[in-house]
């Protein structure tokens, strides 16, 4: 079975985030890619993934203690369902700027365990000043970050963590931030 988990973006979902967006709509609207100076590898498009069901973690940051990361292997696609794009809606400024975030020693972990792709429901592994730098931290290490992912509860069912795998096909854009891109989970 698969599971399209890529947001459709219509075009109230783009006015608004031209509105509320700091970011040039080509690269990062919708579910993307943010890439940094990077370019995407061909063999990350297929993955195995597991995600984690942190959707109970509020008014504070997701930490490690909050997940198995013995569960992860190198190379895997590790996704983050918080329930956040279902509660609240794309492109607002309260999704661009109240969303949830990663701890940053949570984002070493995974980066010390060599994945390659931190799958997201939400607008960035940190907010503000501090997102960009963190998503070229990540890239600087071969771990590429996906934003604004949906229907991540499909997989998980009600497991607190799934294993599936994980397609990933992002436009073929040169120069730019963000690559927008469709993923698809297959169960």
């Amino acid at each position: 079975m698969f599971i399209d988990l890529s947001i459709e973006v219509k075009n109230f979902n783009k006015k608004n985030v031209l509105k509320n967006g700091d970011k040039i709509p080509f690269g990062h609207l919708g579910t993307h890619f943010d890439v940094m100076n990077k370019e995407f590898p061909l063999e990350y498009i297929k993955r195995k993934g597991l995600i984690f069901d942190v959707s109970k973690i509020i008014e504070r940051d997701i930490d490690l203690k909050d997940i198995d990361s013995s569960r992860i292997e190198k190379d895997m696609f590790i996704g983050f369902y918080t329930g956040y794009i279902e509660r609240e809606e794309y492109g607002t400024n309260k999704y661009f700027n109240e969303h949830p975030q990663l701890s940053n020693n949570l984002i070493e972990k995974l980066i010390s365990k060599q994945i390659s792709i931190i799958g997201l429901d939400f607008a960035g592994l940190r907010r503000g000043k501090e997102h960009t730098p963190k998503d070229q931290y990540c890239a600087d290490y071969g771990v590429f970050v996906v934003e604004n992912l949906c229907n991540l509860k499909k997989i998980l069912g009600e497991e607190k963590y799934k294993y599936f795998d994980v397609n990933v096909y992002p436009i073929k854009f040169s120069g730019l931030t963000g690559l927008p891109c469709r993923v698809v989970g297959e169960l």
